[in-house]
């Protein structure tokens, strides 16, 4: 399971961040999640869930916000978000297309008690 290892590395910037800033505790963190990041979000959760025992996350809660796909086409330039297993471009229908967004894992924020 890869998204243990993930957390292990969400878990270490979290802390980091607590320590520079001198927090005692963490309230919150939040990851922006894209449909093709290879994640599995409920596991994800579970894995930050045993991750965060005996840190200064322990009482942390974990929020996951959907990073949208969105592809932008080589040919008419158009940007539009699309289905993750449909990168086609919504204005021409091409195939030919960049992904923009939607296969990233961020931490995105991080809530503080200090």
């Amino acid at each position: 399971m890869h998204e243990l290892s993930l957390c292990d590395d969400l878990l270490g910037q979290v802390v980091a961040i607590a320590a520079q800033h001198k927090a005692e505790s963490v309230e919150s963190i939040t990851v922006k999640i894209g449909a093709l990041a290879g994640v599995e979000p409920m596991l994800l959760e579970s894995a930050f869930s045993l991750i965060k025992v005996g840190t200064v996350a322990e009482q942390a809660q974990f929020i996951m916000q959907t990073a949208p796909v969105i592809v932008r086409c080589r040919k008419c330039d158009s940007q539009s978000e699309v289905a993750a297993n449909y990168l086609l471009c919504s204005a021409c229908q091409s195939n030919d297309t960049t992904l923009i967004s939607g296969d990233e894992l961020i931490l995105a924020s991080v809530a503080l008690c200090v």
